[in-house]
């Protein structure tokens, strides 16, 4: 783990912190021209030297810096075009699974998948699946009465914003019922009422107010739900 903590320190350092925008530019305009890129590959590999602190660590360091600069590559080859953040997920996915085989080769650790058919895995994983996207369709089927209505009545916002929001909603609540932190729920509601009232006193119609207050009590009853039979699955069957 401690291995896997500085690789990915180093990584963050390099990709995020000391890479500034003039690199991205330039990696961008001039890709394999560009001399930022190949600074960039330097700078990964002496942070991951620095950090390791092993001078029997520069094949690996040497793997992390070739590994780095073949994705980059690929990156900057791809089409970004309204997909920039699946891009930069998958991006960032290449980086940590190299990070990762690094490791268990370094440590000469055998991989081990056998948590994923624990009874225990399965719940937690079953239940914040469901959080998301199936219990987003649940919710939409449900007000999908009164969807036209409300639209009419409020044009201005951004588009799937509040399907995003809800998920990391019900997702911060199924977090707060599993630790049992129960007033997190509450802190949670009166921050997104807060914000919501901005948009929702401008509008004299009630539907728009009557179609968010729906949603929203379904979102967070979803989630509590869920939660509370996480909790029950897993006192009582494991």
């Amino acid at each position: 783990m401690t291995l896997f903590l500085q690789l990915f320190l180093a990584h963050i350092l390099g990709d995020f912190v000391l890479q500034s925008d003039a690199w991205v530019k330039s990696k961008q305009k001039k890709k394999l021209r560009s001399p930022h890129l190949y600074l960039h590959i330097l700078l990964h590999g002496a942070l991951v030297m620095v950090l390791v602190w092993d001078l029997r660590f520069w094949l690996p360091a040497l793997a992390i810096m070739g590994s780095h600069l073949m994705i980059d590559i690929m990156r900057l080859y791809l089409p970004s075009k309204n997909k920039h953040l699946i891009f930069f997920l998958f991006d960032q996915s290449l980086h940590l699974l190299v990070l990762v085989g690094i490791t268990f080769w370094w440590q000469d650790t055998n991989i081990s998948l056998g948590f994923i058919q624990s009874a225990e895995f399965l719940i937690y994983a079953t239940g914040i699946v469901f959080v998301t996207l199936p219990a987003s369709v649940i919710i939409r089927i449900l007000v999908s009465r009164w969807y036209n209505e409300a639209k009419s009545s409020n044009d201005y916002s951004l588009q799937n914003a509040g399907s995003y929001i809800g998920i990391l909603e019900r997702l911060f609540i199924l977090a707060f019922v599993l630790s049992g932190r129960w007033e997190g729920i509450g802190f949670l509601i009166a921050a997104k009422s807060i914000f919501r009232f901005a948009d929702i006193k401008g509008h004299p119609d009630r539907k728009l107010s009557e179609y968010f207050l729906i949603g929203t009590l379904l979102s967070i009853g979803l989630a509590m739900f869920t939660g509370l039979i996480l909790n029950y699955l897993l006192k009582n069957y494991l």
